[in-house]
């Protein structure tokens, strides 16, 4: 156990304007604090909290990332379990190593198939590069382009905390103009083959002249003076939006820029990357899912054009309704032509920025198409690659001023102050090249075809793989679908209204595309032998008294990554409590609230099966816990059996019992509905940020359910649905004649299941609440529902006491697939 705290001894803003920067001093404390009760006096405690700007858990630190700093090798980026990131500045690189091994060994993460070692977090880019799997991943087809360019970005040093460092993406659409945009057609998409400043002919000739006519000595060669990512244009880019509103007004002496060169339309920014000879800008991440970031939300006053025209909102293309339809074609409906989902979201905004930055509104037909995946390892090659200098740089027309390379200038070899003031304030100005990955070809992704052949066939599969029945007879209220690769135990995990629970052992379906003889078939999902042979069920069944005014359902329970705890609400003592799944035996009794504990969720996994577990009751709050893989109970000690535990945060502004909620450790958010009263959505910190206000009807929420793509999705009463961005925003309304009693998201946040009282599992398309498939009517009502890690099995509970299995493939709603195929 330790902590990392940050004195603040000067704050400053840097020499030009746009970034804070506090000057402190880094302490390590082995303690949980820094000083305990009796231990110190008041006044050595009030000289502790002086100038105290931030402290860290060592159990929170998830990844940690050797960096950059003015192109000089100093620097430490800190990513935590909450979703926030900071990045340390050093005076040299050997304090860099020096941190970084009183540090805890987490690596880079678990994300990118490295180990989590010191020797890791102080690797180059080009080494995190090579060991890494994620290029596979990605030519695979298992991640999305997007995902993987983050990826290129996180290694190669860019962060959402150095804007000179800010993560670049690439302009991928050429028509702004048109009404309609058809996303078959080439010509609407860029080449990528080419840098931004060689795709106008007449350009390119005009920066090749530069070239190779310069003749200053003390520069060497360039095509570019300006860059494709600086500072100031990514303030430019984002100004609507905090905190770059404050960055831009301070890197402008307090003033707006004038209004014909402030970012007003999309189209005209595309213009004026192709024919201004001082603009090659590309694009930031924001494009492709913050469409918050068009809108001039907060009425600042931008301005009026020499033409007359007012700036406010950003002018959109013509065939873009909205920002979120702008944002949803630039990168429409991210679904992959393949069997896994996985996701790698290492790039997280500071928490300062999370209102702005979290929200994934993801898509499909521009960034993810055919188009750009078959030639977005040229790019690569331009930006991150063997392109990015020496000869080939130059044939590709693809060389910037010297001072955005790394290795251009060593800092510290500087003694005049005046001097290196200068220089830093040229690297600042010029922009910042992003660290060299590869020197030779960057691989092409593998075709749609190649990855997963049988899509494109007319062979469909079954609908219904199996039933499971169980004796009891019991309604199977949750279900709980553990079975990514590498557990040593996957299994589908099923608990009854009577509170019998089942672990049921996981084959997965392998056999179920394949196999044509019925001795080769292997069902995907084998009964648990206690509860088959009704041998030992003593060993399944939680006979702890609960709340007898307690509906039990599937809000009630929720399962530990690795399958080996099973955590229940409703209890009459007000407390929530652990079972182990081997021996049902009670492992942990956790007290906190002031009334019947009403539901319980859990956050995505962590390292070693750690995740957030929060609970609702009826004393109107929701308490944030942490679950400890490694010692198998809430908390971060190994307490007994009804030791108190504190909680993380509390959370409070509901009027009554809380019904449903989520917890989004990747979004760092927790979004909650009471039994009358609206939605909340609230930091993980406790912070409230937003109140989802429904449509008329919309009163009481019964379930939630939010994707880390930034789709929040509500049943209420009376059959509504109602879809938001985590911003806050209604996106859609529908109101279904079913009872909905489960329903889920898909990974990418895409695709909708839902199934109620009338016993049929739908799917439905979740930006414009679109039916797009309904299985096989069952005989009873669903339950509840889960899916297996890879998504091909959706496992529903059943009011009968059965579970019934469904084969399940989202490319088959695949815009290329349904379209071209």
């Amino acid at each position: 156990m330790g902590l990392l705290y940050l004195k603040c001894l000067k704050s400053s803003y840097m020499s030009d304007s746009w970034k804070s920067v506090i000057v402190g001093k880094l302490i390590f404390s082995p303690n949980l604090a820094p000083f305990r009760k009796n231990c110190m006096s008041v006044e050595q405690i009030l000289a502790y909290t002086e100038g105290l700007h931030g402290k860290w858990l060592f159990t929170e630190i998830r990844a940690i990332f050797s960096r950059r700093y003015l192109l000089q090798n100093t620097a430490l980026e800190i990513f935590m379990a909450n979703r926030t990131a900071v990045m340390f500045n050093f005076v040299d690189a050997a304090m860099v190593k020096k941190v970084v091994h009183c540090l805890p060994r987490v690596g880079v993460g678990t994300n990118y198939g490295l180990p989590q070692t010191r020797r890791i977090s102080l690797a180059s880019p080009k080494q995190l590069f090579k060991a890494s799997n994620v290029t596979q991943r990605w030519q695979r087809r298992e991640i999305s382009n997007f995902e993987y360019l983050m990826f290129l970005n996180t290694i190669s040093g860019r962060t959402y905390n150095d804007l000179n460092q800010y993560p670049v993406f690439p302009w991928v659409i050429t028509n702004y103009d048109t009404e309609d945009l058809d996303l078959t057609l080439p010509s609407n998409y860029r080449d990528l083959s080419k840098p931004i400043g060689a795709l106008n002919p007449k350009r390119a000739a005009f920066f090749s002249e530069r070239y190779e006519t310069w003749e200053d000595e003390q520069v060497p060669k360039f095509h570019y003076g300006t860059h494709y990512s600086t500072a100031s244009f990514t303030m430019m880019w984002l100004l609507r939006i905090e905190p770059y509103t404050t960055l831009f007004l301070n890197f402008q002496g307090g003033k707006f820029d004038h209004a014909d060169r402030t970012f007003s339309s999309i189209s005209r920014a595309w213009r004026n990357c192709q024919r201004d000879t001082s603009d090659v800008k590309e694009l930031s991440p924001e494009f492709f899912y913050l469409p918050e970031m068009f809108l001039n939300s907060n009425n600042y006053n931008l301005g009026v054009m020499d033409d007359g025209t007012v700036v406010s909102d950003v002018e959109l293309p013509p065939w873009a309704k909205s920002p979120e339809e702008f944002i949803r074609i630039n990168r429409l409906l991210m679904v992959q032509f393949s069997h896994a989902a996985g996701k790698i979201k290492t790039q997280i905004k500071k928490q300062f920025m999370l209102l702005s930055s979290v929200y994934r509104h993801v898509g499909f037909m521009a960034l993810e198409s055919e188009f750009v995946s078959c030639q977005l390892h040229q790019w690569i090659d331009l930006i991150f690659g063997y392109k990015q200098q020496g000869p080939e740089a130059v044939r590709a027309l693809n060389v910037f001023y010297y001072l955005t390379y790394e290795g251009a200038v060593n800092l510290s070899s500087i003694n005049d102050p005046m001097l290196r003031e200068a220089v830093e304030s040229q690297i600042r100005s010029f922009g910042q090249t992003p660290c060299q990955l590869l020197i030779e070809p960057h691989p092409p992704r593998s075709s749609a075809m190649q990855v997963t052949p049988l899509m494109f066939t007319d062979q469909m599969q079954q609908d219904v793989i199996m039933v499971l029945k169980f004796p009891s007879n019991s309604p199977v209220v949750h279900v709980a679908a553990n079975t990514q690769p590498g557990l040593n135990n996957p299994a589908i995990i099923t608990v009854t209204a009577n509170r019998l629970f089942a672990v049921n052992k996981w084959h997965g379906l392998t056999g179920h595309q394949s196999s044509s003889t019925p001795e080769q078939y292997q069902l995907p999902v084998e009964i648990d032998p206690l509860i088959g042979s009704n041998v030992g069920t003593h060993r399944r069944q939680i006979t702890d008294l609960l709340d007898q005014s307690i509906q039990v359902g599937s809000q009630c329970f929720i399962v530990t990554a690795d399958n080996r705890f099973l955590l229940l609400a409703g209890f009459w003592d007000k407390s929530f409590r652990v079972y182990s799944t081997d021996t049902g035996k009670l492992v942990q009794i956790v007290f906190g609230h002031r009334d019947v504990v009403t539901c319980l969720v859990r956050s995505e996994s962590y390292i070693g099966g750690d995740c957030y577990v929060l609970s609702g009751s009826r004393d109107a709050t929701l308490l944030l816990w942490y679950w400890s893989g490694k010692l198998c109970s809430i908390g971060d000690s190994n307490s007994g059996l009804s030791e108190f535990v504190t909680p993380r945060a509390i959370l409070t502004g509901h009027d009554c019992e809380v019904t449903c909620a989520t917890v989004c450790a990747e979004l760092g958010l927790v979004i909650s509905g009471s039994k009358e009263g609206p939605c909340l959505i609230h930091s993980m910190n406790g912070e409230l940020l937003r109140t989802l206000e429904g449509p008329e009807g919309c009163l009481r929420p019964r379930l939630l359910q939010a994707s880390t793509e930034g789709h929040c999705v509500i049943y209420y009463d009376q059959g509504h649905f109602c879809t938001y961005s985590i911003n806050g925003k209604l996106l859609q309304h529908k109101e279904l004649e079913d009872n909905i009693r489960a329903m889920l998201l898909s990974k990418d946040g895409q695709y909708l299941l839902c199934g109620g009282d009338g016993g049929v599992l739908s799917v439905w398309q979740v930006h414009d609440l679109k039916q797009l498939f309904s299985y096989p009517g069952c005989d009873a009502a669903i339950r509840s529902m889960a899916i297996s890690n890879d998504q091909r099995c959706i496992i529903t509970g059943m009011a009968s006491g059965s579970i019934v299995l469904f084969y399940n493939d989202f490319n088959r709603w695949h815009h290329e697939y349904q379209t071209r195929y």
